[in-house]
C-alpha cells in the first residue's frame, strides 16, 4: 500500500503597517497633514478605515467623501505630502509585539515567508529595517505590482517570489483591505487586531483566525498547522 502523499508546508505572506509594525496612527495623521496643507478637510476615522488601500485608491475614496475631483497635480502634491510627513514620524514607529520573534520562529522552522504591502519602496524601506528582517527576504512593495489592495496582486507577486501556490499560503494582515485581497488571490486570510479593525470586521472580510498581534499568532501557530519539526 503506498504511503499518503504529505502535505505542503504553509507559506505566510504578510502585510507590513498595522500588521509588523505599529505605524497605522502614523499614516493616518500623515494622510492628515496632508490634506490639510492641500486644504482639504477629512475626519481621523474616516481616514484611517481607508489605511491598507494603495495612495492611489485612497485618493479615489477622498474624492467620493468629499464629492469632489483632485487635479493630477493636487493627487501628486498629497502623496509627496504624506511620505515627507510620514518620514518624520519614523521614530514613533516600532514592532509590534512578538513580530521580530514571530519571523524568527518561521525561519529557525523553514516556513517560508515574504512581506507584501501598499506603501511604496521610500516610506516602507525604513519601517522594515525596524524588523531586522534577513537579506534576501522576498518583500512586495507598491511599486513593484499594477494594483495594491484589496486587488490580490500584491500577495500574488510575493507568493510566485516563495514559488508557493496562493492556495499554500495564508495572508496576515489587520485590515479588511488585506483580507480581500487575500480571498481574491485564493490565500486563506488570518486577521490581527493589531491595527485598529475589529474581530468581526475581519471575519467577515474573510478571516480564517483572527488573533490579536504578532506576538499572539506565535503562541498559536499550531492552528495554522505550522510545529516545529
Amino acid at each position: 500500500m503506498s504511503s499518503p502523499a504529505l502535505s505542503a508546508r504553509p507559506a505566510l505572506l504578510f502585510d507590513l503597517d498595522g500588521t509588523l509594525v505599529d505605524s497605522v496612527y502614523q499614516h493616518v495623521f500623515a494622510w492628515r497633514e496632508a490634506l490639510h496643507e492641500e486644504k482639504l478637510d477629512l475626519s481621523v476615522w474616516r481616514i484611517h478605515r481607508r489605511i491598507g488601500m494603495s495612495g492611489g485608491l485612497f485618493l479615489k475614496a477622498l474624492e467620493r467623501e468629499l464629492g469632489t475631483t483632485l487635479t493630477e497635480g493636487q493627487a501628486e502634491r498629497l502623496r509627496q505630502s504624506h511620505a515627507k510627513s510620514l518620514l518624520k514620524r519614523l521614530d514613533q514607529i516600532r514592532p509590534l509585539p512578538g513580530a521580530r520573534e514571530l519571523l524568527q520562529a518561521l525561519s529557525s522552522m523553514r516556513v517560508p515567508w515574504a512581506i507584501a504591502t501598499s506603501g511604496s519602496e521610500i516610506t516602507a524601506r525604513p519601517t522594515l529595517d525596524l524588523l531586522g528582517i534577513p537579506a534576501g527576504t522576498p518583500i512586495i512593495t507598491r511599486d513593484q505590482v499594477a494594483y495594491a489592495k484589496p486587488n490580490p496582486d500584491l500577495f500574488l507577486a510575493a507568493a510566485q517570489r516563495l514559488g508557493a501556490p496562493p492556495a499554500d499560503c495564508f495572508v496576515v494582515g489587520d485590515s479588511i483591505w488585506d483580507l480581500l485581497a487575500a480571498q481574491r488571490a485564493g490565500a486563506l486570510g488570518v486577521g490581527v487586531l493589531s491595527g485598529g479593525y475589529g474581530r468581526e470586521e475581519l471575519e467577515q472580510a474573510g478571516a480564517y483566525r483572527v488573533y490579536e498581534d504578532p506576538a499572539d499568532l506565535l503562541a498559536h501557530l499550531d492552528e495554522l498547522g505550522i510545529r516545529a519539526g
